[in-house]
């Protein structure tokens, strides 16, 4: 029987810094505890959800049934270029091990929040790449046959911020560990010869600024970047980006470029789509610095939505539904959610 804790606050739980309870809260470190708070659920026909770490998430009221976080911190090398981390890893402390150790892949997706369970299920990703791009394996729980399942990084149906673990898999599949597949940045001889994909945003210029490409660089020009971009949640509750970058046919791209020849955008490689930047997009629809309340759009950063103190999920998605409104309304874009709605 699990040892369930009730009533369990999930304030400290979501960085929004919402109010809301769980009826019941528990926690896993290994598979065999989630198979016994998986099967006390059943039994009890409590629903059941997920909280990672909160980082990507709007809590609208309290949960009815079961609250499960992971706990579970491991990370093993088990090649020279391929590591197991547990769901439970602190999304950050992984990326810094593997640079530490001079393997390269997630330099990029570097300050992060999360834990590595969540990384897999929204595909994270930042300054041009993408968990998927180092993906091997992923393990995860199937609540219906009370299994371990591992599953090729290549059939987990990776898209933009998409997965199998938001579609056919959701409520269904819980993330116990991920397997990566990196790459050295350096030769056995020393040689480097890694490449680094620092071409997205001004990260070339800031990885320059202190002293040319390397792990050490990219990731420190990562966080230097977001640190600036992005509020501290402890001081302005918020989820990150809060909108996806819309993907719009080309011609289309082509025909606002007409109206506003400074737009940015991003060719897929067929030419037939463009990436245009949200915080862009909400930015010239002057919504950026905009403040209602409890709630505003954040003065550095128009994809970021943050809490000025006491505001309610429900006054976050109007305002975020307003945003959305106005840019489909100046632009023919319809912006769609990155965060996930409990």
């Amino acid at each position: 029987m699990t040892n369930f804790t009730d009533n369990f606050t999930l304030r400290a739980h979501n960085t929004f810094g919402l109010e809301a309870t769980a009826r019941h809260w528990a926690e896993f470190r290994t598979v065999d505890e989630l198979r016994t708070v998986i099967r006390d659920c059943h039994t009890r026909h409590l629903p059941w959800y997920v909280l990672s770490g909160g980082s990507n998430v709007i809590l609208t009221g309290n949960f009815p049934g079961c609250v499960i976080h992971p706990t579970s911190d491991g990370i093993t090398q088990l090649g020279p270029d391929l590591l197991r981390a547990e769901a439970g890893v602190v999304w950050d402390d992984l990326v810094a091990w593997t640079v530490d150790r001079g393997l390269g892949g997630l330099e990029n997706l570097s300050f992060i929040p999360g834990l590595v369970g969540a990384a897999p299920v929204q595909n994270i990703g930042a300054y041009g790449a993408e968990a998927k791009d180092t993906i091997e394996t992923v393990e995860y729980f199937d609540t219906e046959r009370l299994e371990t399942v591992r599953i090729p990084g290549a059939e987990c149906a990776f898209g933009y911020r998409d997965s199998l673990f938001k579609g056919p898999l959701r409520g269904r599949a819980i993330v116990t560990a991920v397997e990566f597949r990196l790459t050295p940045e350096q030769t056995a001889d020393g040689e480097t010869s890694y490449t680094y994909n620092i071409g997205y945003g001004d990260l070339h210029d800031r990885v320059m600024s202190l002293g040319g490409p390397s792990l050490a660089n990219v990731r420190a020009a990562v966080i230097a970047i977001r640190r600036e971009k992005l509020p501290d949640p402890a001081v302005a509750g918020n989820a990150g980006s809060f909108f996806k970058n819309p993907v719009i046919p080309a011609a289309q791209a082509a025909q606002l470029r007409e109206r506003y020849p400074e737009m940015p955008g991003y060719p897929s490689a067929d030419g037939q789509t463009v990436k245009v930047p949200a915080a862009w997009l909400i930015d010239r629809a002057g919504w950026k610095g905009f403040r209602c309340g409890t709630v505003g759009v954040h003065p550095r950063q128009a994809l970021v939505l943050i809490n000025l103190g006491g505001a309610t999920a429900q006054e976050i998605l109007n305002l975020a539904r307003r945003i959305i409104d106005d840019v489909d309304q100046k632009f023919g874009i319809r912006l769609s959610m990155e965060v996930n709605i409990l």
